[in-house]
């Protein structure tokens, strides 16, 4: 349900709210958030709420440090984990300067103007999120021990999979928040899990992804646990993917999926650094299902875009190279714009590669661009492709090179 700032006001009278979230990213897509009481919800709504700007990464330095969060309203959602006695709720937030203009460094604002090119375009996109994880123990002072809470391998079931309880929590609680769950299981590290999120359009299942590492968190620590989304958390284990599930629509009814792959290929090199912005995330690429050259292919787990089988005629891409690390609002206004570039210049998808690029001869691999082997030559590619600086502001992308 999304809610009217009248029917937020309602719900927080009738349902003995106590504390209000205020909630937003900073540009790398780690969730904040400021708790106001009901008290000062209205004047929320009217004004905002002013926030030291110059303390969140990516969000400049002191001078015009004033920055203010402004709840929309249509995210409210209660925090389950919470007594009942005294709700708490969670709001996402649009972030504004103090003359109400709109903060350029704010991601769900760059995402926003995407999906409002694409709708210009009579094009809708919608995304889904398969989030991998891994679990580790805790030492006697809550610090991770870097040690797997279990040594299960792929869909092993208790008592080998230690994780299943976990999960279930984990899944109780975004269906409580309006999330759906559309299955979970044990991946093939040991500790390693995936749950895996309805489609949404790209707003909501951005808000979505976000939210769930943060419900993953809290729910793994109050197991004792720790969850750990870094890209290679373990040297020799398989890294952790956040594989972006992506289809558009047309208002004239053409089927577009093969030009937005096409477009999302050609400019992939213009976009990884966003999609794995951290060094960690290129010990993962081109190695244990991660990819590391530029191909697709229908339902093959080796390439860096796959078509999944579909039994209801709704098909759509499954991009593979991006990991949890990034901000799911800055990868999803891109994977837009890439895809929208593809469609509106009719891109022809190229031959596909039906074969395992793991185990392919080199003779056969060189006929393929690479990703990006390192982080400064993501930095390099991205700064060489222009793709990126046609749609986000050059304080934002500065911040990503330096990080």
């Amino acid at each position: 349900m999304k809610y009217t700032e009248s029917e937020v006001l309602q719900f927080v009278r009738q349902e003995d709210v106590k504390f209000i979230r205020l909630a937003f990213c900073d540009i790398f897509g780690e969730q904040k958030n400021v708790a106001i009481l009901p008290s000062e919800l209205e004047s929320a709504f009217k004004y905002g709420v002013a926030f030291d700007a110059s303390a969140i990464r990516g969000f400049g330095g002191e001078v015009r440090s004033d920055l203010f969060l402004k709840p929309d309203p249509a995210t409210l959602s209660a925090v389950p984990w919470r007594s009942d006695n005294g709700r708490v709720v969670r709001m996402f937030c649009d972030i504004c300067y103090p003359d109400d203009s709109i903060f350029e460094g704010d991601s769900r604002h760059i995402l926003r103007r995407a999906i409002a090119e694409a709708e210009k375009r009579g094009l809708h996109f919608y995304f889904g999120a398969e989030m991998e994880f891994y679990l580790f123990t805790l030492d006697e002072n809550g610090v991770s021990t870097g040690m797997p809470h279990d040594r299960a391998g792929y869909m092993d079931i208790a008592p080998d999979d230690r994780g299943e309880n976990v999960r279930r929590d984990i899944c109780q609680t975004l269906s409580l928040m309006g999330i759906h769950p559309e299955c979970s299981h044990h991946e093939e590290g040991p500790g390693q899990n995936e749950i895996d999120i309805r489609y949404s359009e790209p707003l909501s299942a951005a808000d979505n992804a976000v939210t769930f590492k943060s419900v993953v968190k809290t729910i793994s620590a109050r197991n004792g646990l720790c969850a750990d989304f870094s890209p290679k958390p373990l040297k020799d284990e398989p890294g952790s993917g956040l594989h972006i599930n992506v289809s558009v629509t047309s208002d004239d009814g053409k089927d577009c999926l093969e030009h937005m792959i096409a477009g999302i290929m050609e400019k992939i090199d213009g976009i990884t650094l966003f999609l794995n912005p951290c060094r960690a995330s290129y010990e993962r690429l081109g190695s244990k299902k991660a990819p590391g050259y530029v191909s697709w292919s229908r339902e093959n787990r080796s390439q860096l875009i796959r078509i999944p089988a579909a039994r209801n005629g709704k098909e759509r891409a499954e991009l593979r190279s991006p990991d949890p690390c990034a901000n799911p609002y800055i990868a999803f206004a891109l994977l837009i714009y890439a895809g929208l570039y593809g469609i509106e210049n009719e891109l022809p998808l190229s031959e596909s590669a039906d074969f395992n690029l793991f185990s392919a001869p080199c003779e056969v691999l060189k006929k393929y661009k690479t990703l990006p082997a390192s982080f400064d030559e993501a930095a390099d590619r991205m700064r060489s492709a222009g793709f990126a600086s046609l749609y986000l502001p050059e304080e934002l992308i500065k911040a990503y090179c330096e990080a």
